[in-house]
């Protein structure tokens, strides 16, 4: 039997957390363990648990850098940009597309703690972020109530980005951020072969 390190050099907490995202992406949510997630690191039983406490603080702690890295991928588009919110749908489904792990753990509520508070500010930040891009939004195109229109918004970029994960997306080219803003802008997307 090999021995397990009980220390760690360099960054215990980010090792964690990249062999939970590991996980993740390779089994689904379902398959976390802090025992294995320890194994994997090669510390012990308890270091897990030592940070983040039990597999909800975990998973809270991916949810909130999912969060904060959204929220950095929606204000990287300045405001003033022409076709802004379309941007910034498309830059969602980058996002998800790009960190299907963190995507599948920020919006399983009951997987989290939802009363941490560096995961309710991490989601103010990526929800104030995609409110200001509805706000610029035309008046005329979106309507009188601002939330109404944020939470369609959201909807159509979320959903596209979860039927492109979960590969429901008959698309013809590599590019689901192209065939968002052509969703968007209400063109016919060509079929695929």
């Amino acid at each position: 039997m090999a021995a397990t390190r009980t220390y760690h050099h360099g960054d215990l907490r980010r090792a964690i957390l990249s062999a939970a995202l590991e996980v993740i992406r390779s089994d689904g949510v379902a398959a976390i363990s802090l025992r294995d997630l320890a194994r994997r690191a090669e510390v012990s039983h308890a270091a897990p648990a030592h940070h983040f406490g039990d597999k909800a603080g975990l998973l809270t702690a991916i949810a909130t850098e999912g969060f904060d890295a959204l929220a950095v991928a929606l204000t990287a588009v300045p405001a003033g940009t022409a076709h802004r919110l379309r941007e910034m749908g498309a830059r969602y489904v980058e996002f998800a597309v790009g960190h299907p792990a963190h995507f599948e753990v920020m919006f399983q509520p009951r997987l989290l703690h939802g009363d941490a508070p560096e995961l309710i500010a991490a989601k103010e930040r990526a929800s104030q972020a995609l409110r200001s891009g509805v706000e610029e939004f035309p008046a005329a195109r979106r309507g009188p109530d601002v939330r109404r229109a944020g939470l369609a918004a959201w909807s159509l970029a979320h959903g596209f980005a979860a039927l492109q994960l979960s590969g429901s997306l008959p698309l013809p080219d590599d590019d689901p951020a192209a065939a968002f803003r052509a969703l968007f802008d209400a063109r016919p997307v060509p079929e695929a072969p």
